[in-house]
C-alpha cells in the first residue's frame, strides 16, 4: 500500500479524534444549553393546542337532487304489479364525492414551522453520534487475553451511542409518518365532508404531532446529556482502556 495512502488514513483518524474530543468537552455542553433555551421559547414552552388548529379548506357541499325519471313503466289505472324502476330513475340525495371547490388542502402551517426547527436538531444528533461512535472504535485496542475491563467500558459506551443514533434516525421516520397519516385522514374528509369525526381526527392528529415534536426536542436534549455524562465519567478508560494502551493500539 502506498505510503501516502497510509498517511492520509492516519490523518483522517487523527482529525476525527480531535473533532470528537472537542465535541465532547465543548460541543455537547453548548448543545444542551441551546436546546434548553429552545424549549423555553413560546413555540415549545406554552404548548397550547389551539395554536395548531387549522381549517381544512374543505366545505360541506349542499345536497344535490338527481332525478332522471322519464315516465317509467307505471300506468294510471293499471292493475299489473308495479315493476321496480331502473336504477337510473331513482331519486338520489347526497354530496359530491371528493369535492374541493376551494382548491388544495394546505399542510398544517404551525406544525411545519416546528418541523423546520426540529429536523436540523435531529440531523445534528445523528451526525454527532456517528462521530462519537467512530472515535470510540478507534480507541479500542487489539484483542488480547486479560486486562479487558476498560475495553468492556468502551463496548458498553459504544452500544449506548449506537442506540442513540438509531433513535435519532427513527425521529425522522416519525415526521414522515405524520404527513402520510394526515393525508389519509384528509382524503377521507374530502370524500365524506359531512362526517365530523374525520375532521376531528385531523385535529387530534395535529395535536398529537405538536406534542410529539416537543417531546422529540426533549429527548434529543436528554440524549446529549446522557452521552456527555457517560463519556466524561469514563473518559480516562475510554482513551486508555489498558495500562499498556500505547503498545496495543492498532
Amino acid at each position: 500500500m502506498p505510503k501516502d495512502t497510509i498517511a492520509k488514513v492516519q490523518e483522517y483518524k487523527d482529525s476525527l479524534i480531535t473533532k470528537a474530543e472537542t465535541l465532547i468537552t465543548k460541543g455537547f455542553p453548548e448543545k444542551i444549553v441551546e436546546l434548553n433555551e429552545l424549549l423555553s421559547t413560546p413555540m415549545f414552552n406554552e404548548r397550547n393546542f389551539c395554536e395548531v388548529h387549522q381549517d381544512l379548506n374543505i366545505p360541506v357541499l349542499p345536497p344535490m337532487l338527481a332525478n332522471h325519471n322519464d315516465g317509467g313503466d307505471v300506468h294510471a289505472g293499471d292493475d299489473r304489479p308495479v315493476t321496480k324502476r331502473p336504477r337510473k330513475d331513482d331519486v338520489v340525495f347526497g354530496s359530491a364525492v371528493m369535492g374541493l371547490p376551494n382548491g388544495t388542502v394546505p399542510c398544517n402551517k404551525p406544525i411545519c414551522e416546528m418541523i423546520l426547527v426540529v429536523k436540523p436538531i435531529i440531523r445534528k444528533l445523528v451526525e454527532d453520534s456517528n462521530l462519537l461512535k467512530m472515535w470510540i472504535s478507534f480507541m479500542i485496542p487489539k484483542i488480547e487475553d486479560g486486562n479487558n475491563f476498560g475495553v468492556s467500558i468502551q463496548e458498553d459506551t459504544l452500544a449506548e451511542i449506537q442506540t442513540v443514533e438509531s433513535e435519532a434516525a427513527a425521529f425522522f421516520d416519525q415526521i414522515s409518518r405524520y404527513f402520510l397519516s394526515r393525508a389519509k385522514v384528509v382524503s377521507k374528509v374530502a370524500k365524506y365532508p359531512h362526517i365530523d369525526d374525520y375532521r376531528r381526527a385531523v385535529v387530534e392528529l395535529d395535536e398529537k404531532e405538536y406534542l410529539s415534536l416537543w417531546l422529540v426536542v426533549c429527548e434529543v436534549r436528554n440524549r446529549y446529556s446522557s452521552l456527555h455524562d457517560i463519556v466524561i465519567k469514563n473518559l480516562e478508560k475510554l482513551k486508555k482502556p489498558r495500562s499498556s494502551n500505547a503498545e496495543s493500539l492498532y
